[in-house]
């Protein structure tokens, strides 16, 4: 059974910080709230045995990769190469937010966190709680949706599959995710935007953006 603790999302208390960022950084699986839906993640560093473990967790097939949760928008600069215009629009717009982008990743990701193809799926959530963890440990998050996979994305701490609380680390529970739907996900097809998921934030609104 993992370790099971409360916190502030907004305003996260220091110990919980503390505590969450010692077992990210020891290789552990991390249950936590996000402003979207709640995640199951770990620190993206090389060779981290809590990747596998997510995976397994979840009953996902291990030829999908996991997004990256970053604590700055300019982060985007460090872990995102060869950026259109658009996404840099997007981001600025919609970052922090439920807006995830994927990009073409750099040398600054392990390979085990790309895609074949080298692209990675990147956000900057609209938590205080993710991006201060994520600045503390100074690496991403690789964080998917807090379910079995196939299974509708927990919403609330109390919503958290028991197997999930049973094989991870450490739990953080900050009661319901305020926006309780994921987030969107656009990324790029032939050089031009494409909407590869609809959700928080509508098709209508990222391409307003986009034509601005």
């Amino acid at each position: 059974m993992g370790t099971i603790i409360t916190a502030n999302q907004q305003t996260p208390e220091p110990d919980v910080i503390a505590t969450a960022s010692q077992v990210l950084a020891d290789g552990g699986v991390c249950v936590m709230p996000t402003d979207s839906v709640y995640g199951i993640g770990c620190a993206a560093f090389a060779h981290n045995p809590g990747h596998e473990r997510i995976f397994v967790i979840k009953e996902r097939e291990r030829t999908q990769t996991l997004p990256l949760l970053i604590a700055d928008p300019t982060d985007l600069f460090v872990y995102a190469s060869s950026l259109p215009q658009w996404m840099m629009q997007l981001a600025q717009e919609f970052w922090p937010g439920a807006l995830t982008l994927v990009v073409s990743g750099t040398s600054h990701i392990s390979a085990e966190y790309l895609k074949a193809d080298g692209s990675v799926a990147l956000r900057v959530p609209q938590s205080n709680l993710v991006r201060a963890l994520a600045a503390h440990i100074d690496m991403p998050l690789a964080t998917t949706s807090a379910n079995i996979h196939g299974a509708p994305a927990a919403t609330s701490g109390a919503s958290v599959n028991q197997k999930l609380i049973e094989q991870a680390d450490l739990i953080i529970n900050a009661g319901p995710a305020p926006l309780a739907c994921a987030s969107t996900i656009v990324g790029a097809r032939d050089g031009r935007p494409a909407i590869l998921r609809e959700g928080a934030i509508a098709t209508s609104d990222i391409m307003r953006v986009i034509a601005s």
